[in-house]
């Protein structure tokens, strides 16, 4: 399957402007936010021009929450609470794009390496559209009472955002939602549709490193040793039948082993392999499954081996859980209603849920539970999306140095859904 590149953008370098009345042109806010990309936990620059555009609205703001997040308040009577959140990390990938404002910039990663960055993920397009949604909010506040609370979370990328975001306080120190609403760029929709999924849309992500230990040795004489690489071997074919024999055949579950690393010569058997891993699932009960069972199974492995219990497999859960994000059905279905309103019925489409991970999901886990829910916002340009279809080529992922969204109608239609679905909400 070919792959689209050059053509990707040469319908959306020539957009048109996108000027609130307020004059925040948000295209031109938008490919400021996409040339200039921060990584996770870094977030200065984008989170200070961000709060100084909400502050020049009107809105109550605290910088600096949970890290670089933005916490916005505009209060406009008595009547619900609704939190409408963005991420603003970008991620560390060249960007290839060829597009006139494609990022060239370079960060300071988490480990000291100076790394490319982009938004490859599609944040500056929720930024973008959260701004827009505001504006809008604010132009048409004689239709709605109630406060809006905006939310411009850190560190999504790496899952630890929404967590700090949580640590900090957003429930506690500002006015506790009746709503939670996000939206995230979809590299498979076009420009001007959107996607719903009621309940489990998005999975449970853990990334989990193993350590196979043996004995090393010579190559010529594998008899003296226990050959480590061997045993990883038998171990990632053993973990293949999690999904397929542990699992119940209507469960969701995805065991992948991305990384393996041991030895460092051809004859020299190696003393330890080490695996790296990522785990998805939907519901609790399936993820503590699989985990248990990988534990089980390494244990097995080292007993079968020979092994000595200090010479079992090391199994390291990271701190980098993601839980599964549930759309509120209930809350869905209203949101779905108004975006057909705002859109049309053939531009709202119901989709299946994705083994992708997104901390969003975890402001709908804080007890007492807030219904959440997050939708998917079409990016891709009409032409290219057509296109694709009819010579069956291949459209960038997320997270691809190739992703581009066509930017003016994919904004357009988040700031007009949005909004609907906000004042919406607050009038019913």
């Amino acid at each position: 399957m070919k792959i689209i590149l050059s053509i990707l953008f040469i319908f959306i370098v020539s957009t048109s402007s996108l000027q609130a009345d307020n004059k925040v042109d948000l295209i031109n806010l938008y490919k400021e936010l996409h040339a200039n990309p921060e990584l996770s936990f870094k977030e200065e620059k984008t989170s200070n021009k961000l709060a100084n555009i909400l502050m020049s609205l009107g809105l109550e703001v605290t910088e600096n929450f949970g890290g670089y997040g933005v916490v916005a308040l505009f209060r406009n009577g008595e009547g619900k609470t609704i939190m409408l959140r963005a991420d603003m990390d970008g991620l560390p990938v060249e960007e290839l794009t060829g597009a006139p404002y494609a990022s060239r910039t370079k960060s300071v990663n988490q480990v000291g390496d100076e790394v490319f960055t982009m938004h490859a993920c599609g944040h500056d397009i929720h930024m973008t559209s959260l701004i827009g949604t505001v504006i809008n909010l604010l132009e048409k506040k004689d239709k709605w009472q109630g406060t809006l609370l905006i939310n411009l979370q850190p560190a999504e990328e790496v899952s630890g955002g929404a967590r700090n975001m949580i640590k900090e306080g957003i429930f506690e120190k500002f006015p506790r939602p009746d709503f939670n609403l996000a939206f995230h760029v979809s590299a498979n929709l076009p420009a001007g549709k959107v996607g719903f999924v009621p309940g489990w849309a998005m999975a449970n992500v853990d990334s989990m490193d193993i350590t196979i230990k043996g004995v090393g040795g010579h190559g010529a004489y594998p008899h003296t040793t226990k050959d480590p690489i061997v045993m990883a071997s038998q171990l990632i074919n053993n973990l293949q039948t999690i999904v397929s024999r542990e699992i119940a055949p209507i469960e969701a579950a995805v065991v992948t082993v991305g990384s393996i690393h041991g030895g460092t010569k051809h004859n020299v058997i190696p003393s330890e392999v080490r695996l790296q891993l990522t785990l998805r699932s939907y519901t609790d009960e399936v993820r503590n499954q699989t985990i248990s069972t990988i534990r089980r199974m390494a244990r097995g492995l080292a007993e079968a081996n020979g092994l000595s219990k200090e010479s079992y497999p090391e199994i390291t859960l990271k701190d980098e859980y993601t839980p599964a994000l549930f759309n509120n059905p209930e809350l869905t279905e209203k949101v779905r209603t108004s975006f057909e309103t705002a859109l049309g019925k053939e531009n709202v489409l119901k989709l299946s849920p994705v083994m992708g991970g997104e901390d969003f999901g975890m402001y709908g886990r804080v007890e007492p539970i807030i219904p959440t829910a997050l939708f998917w916002l079409g990016a891709v340009n009409k032409k290219v999306y057509d296109t694709s279809l009819r010579e069956n080529i291949g459209l960038p992922s997320l997270h691809s140095a190739y992703f581009l969204p066509d930017p003016e109608p994919t904004i357009s239609t988040g700031v007009k859904a949005m909004s609907t679905a906000i004042i919406d909400l607050y009038q019913n």
